[in-house]
């Protein structure tokens, strides 16, 4: 996209009704499905599970229009596929294009509010209705929050030092970031480990370091799964090799654990995978517990919450790194609120979506263009994904191997 468009969308977000939706010139109107006083109904919400660990979510109208989300928390995939029935009811017969209503409507009507099921399928319906929105108006969903932000969205890809080809084919693909975790030679860290341990995580860090050079960015992810005097000292021996964010570097409920190891180190923290809507993003704000946040769009509220998380979030000078383990839709998602938001860091991918959508996502000099396709601008491809459908993905059960207590993994 050329920057004298970025530019004309960028003035055009100086008014008021460019919070929540740009303004549509006719001739876009025009060449629209549907026009936006014409009647559109929802008629039925359609889930399936889908390999590896995926719950897809496809929202029909009358008008043949169809939105798509992830509705997901790994491990509970049939919990939010009944959670998502249960909501089925409410939206029958309502049009999809009042999003932040039907929000409203589902969150607190539930009266026991948020947790991660609850939360979860409200995020993969609210995905699918601005599919929906953008699709009966043509033009993408970052239209709807007020136009393109940037040109392009950065990613960044899972790898280890301990698999050097895996990190030289994702350098060879395209990416310029990567995540990992700390090396670790027990399957599970101790409360305190000796400084063998912690010395070991330092080199095989330094050695993934030194394979990929100073201009590439890599970030640490701790998973909550170490004890806070255990984080302090990976830490310490991590800060001379400059990781671009440690995340999760605690158990993400404690805020304050996480804000005390934030003061300790001059690494960017970064949290968000667990927290659950602005309500919950504003503690981690507040207390300074991290300085990226991690919104996941499959659970922390979809795209109408996450956008606004990414508000505050700018407001202490924060950005936001969306967090997505999950598939081509959950990702789209996040696309979309890349391209709208300003405070916007680096996206995270397993899947660009190959055997899942009809055009897979391509990472051209470590960034993805942004899509032009209505709404989410993603199709499923469903015979690609014929041999996908199904599965019975579980958690980790973890134990530790001396002494058989339970561990986080």
């Amino acid at each position: 996209m050329a920057n004298d468009t970025v530019g004309m969308n960028m003035s055009r977000r100086g008014s008021l009704g460019a919070i929540f939706g740009a303004a549509l010139s006719a001739e876009t109107l025009k060449a629209a499905p549907i026009a936006p006083k014409d009647p559109l109904k929802i008629t039925k919400l359609e889930t399936f599970l889908v390999k590896p660990r995926w719950l897809f979510l496809k929202i029909h109208t009358n008008a043949g229009i169809t939105g798509l989300g992830e509705p997901i928390t790994e491990g509970r995939a049939l919990t939010c596929q009944q959670a998502v029935k249960e909501i089925e009811p409410y939206l029958i017969g309502k049009d999809p294009r009042a999003v932040v209503q039907h929000w409203q409507a589902i969150y607190r009507h539930a009266f026991y509010r948020g947790g991660p099921i609850l939360t979860s399928a409200l995020s993969g319906i609210d995905m699918a209705l601005w599919d929906i929105k953008g699709k009966a108006l043509g033009v993408p969903v970052y239209e709807l929050l007020g136009g393109p932000t940037r040109n392009r969205v950065r990613v960044y890809a899972h790898a280890s030092a301990n698999n050097p080809e895996r990190i030289k084919a994702a350098l060879a693909q395209g990416f310029t970031a990567f995540k990992t975790g700390p090396a670790r030679r027990r399957k599970f860290p101790h409360y305190v480990e000796t400084p063998s341990e912690v010395g070991y995580a330092g080199e095989v860090f330094a050695a993934f370091r030194k394979l990929v050079g100073d201009n590439v960015d890599i970030g640490v992810d701790f998973h909550g799964a170490v004890s806070p005097a255990h984080a302090k000292m990976l830490i310490k021996v991590l800060e001379p090799y400059t990781p671009m964010f440690i995340e999760e570097p605690c158990q993400a409920q404690n805020h304050d654990v996480m804000a005390e190891i934030a003061r300790s180190t001059h690494l960017p923290i970064a949290t968000g995978e667990r927290v659950f809507t602005k309500w919950g993003f504003r503690e981690v704000l507040e207390k300074k517990a991290a300085t990226i946040l991690q919104p996941d769009l499959c659970h922390a509220g979809g795209i109408t919450e996450v956008r606004l998380i990414a508000g505050m979030a700018e407001a202490y000078y924060a950005s936001v790194a969306p967090h997505n383990p999950l598939g081509p839709i959950s990702l789209a998602a996040g696309v979309q609120i890349a391209a709208s938001i300003p405070n916007f860091l680096i996206q995270e991918q397993v899947s660009l979506g190959e055997g899942y959508i009809k055009t897979p996502f391509r990472v051209r000099q470590g960034y993805l263009d942004l899509p032009t396709a209505p709404g989410l601008g993603v199709e499923l491809d469903d015979n690609a994904m014929a041999d996908k459908l199904g599965h019975d993905w579980t958690n980790q059960q973890s134990y530790d191997e001396e002494d058989g207590s339970v561990v986080d993994w």
